[in-house]
């Protein structure tokens, strides 16, 4: 079997979700690292992969490539514990996947890139300010849900949880403050005991 790559950023969430799942299911990975900040995804090289110039891309054997970070993971978690089989509960992974591109990653992810990756909050003050009521409102559903559950679906960790996770463990970086949100809290810890655990800055 060929090993798979992982085109990455290592402080991408979307990244991470790719690297927490593959190491999650045992399945061996080549990482490149591609600098977004540089521009490296631009490049015409990266473009003839993935047209979108975005991280993560995953290429299953040479030349055939798959974006989109949850579009991955539903790919790589078929078979495994991390999808159900039931189709009722795959949809709710899924609705809860759609979710977090639509209704969360783009308030909480790019206020904390904006902060914690480009360090430029005082350039982009009008447009933190103009996520922060939009993401803590997807934070609110999410506490919610977890409010009656343990996890996202099923009462059992999926690729729900690790799309979530991704970027709401580390929200404070986006200027959140996390402690209006016990349910989340008591979550997150729950996602950090699952096996095969690891942390975003790890490769």
């Amino acid at each position: 079997m060929e090993t798979l790559r992982l085109y990455d950023f290592l402080p991408s969430g979307n990244g991470y979700k790719i690297r927490l799942l593959l190491t999650q299911i045992g399945m061996p990975f080549e990482r490149i690292e591609v600098n977004i900040t540089k521009g490296e995804t631009r490049t015409p090289e990266f473009l003839s992969k993935n047209p979108n110039g975005k991280i993560p891309l995953l290429e299953i054997e040479p030349g055939k490539y798959l974006a989109e970070s949850n579009a991955i993971l539903v790919y790589l978690s078929e078979g495994t514990e991390f999808l159900p089989y039931d189709r009722f509960l795959r949809a709710q992974v899924l609705q809860w996947l759609f979710f977090e591109q639509y209704s969360h990653e783009p308030f909480i992810a790019t206020s904390r890139f904006l902060i914690s990756i480009l360090g430029k909050s005082e350039e982009n003050q009008e447009a933190i300010k103009q996520r922060r009521e939009p993401g803590y409102a997807a934070l609110k559903v999410m506490e919610n849900q977890l409010t009656f559950h343990t996890f996202f679906v099923g009462e059992r960790y999926t690729i729900a949880d690790i799309a979530l996770f991704a970027y709401t463990h580390v929200a404070h970086e986006g200027g959140f403050d996390m402690t209006q949100f016990p349910a989340i809290q008591a979550w997150i810890e729950r996602v950090k005991s699952q096996p095969g655990y690891i942390s975003i800055q790890q490769e």
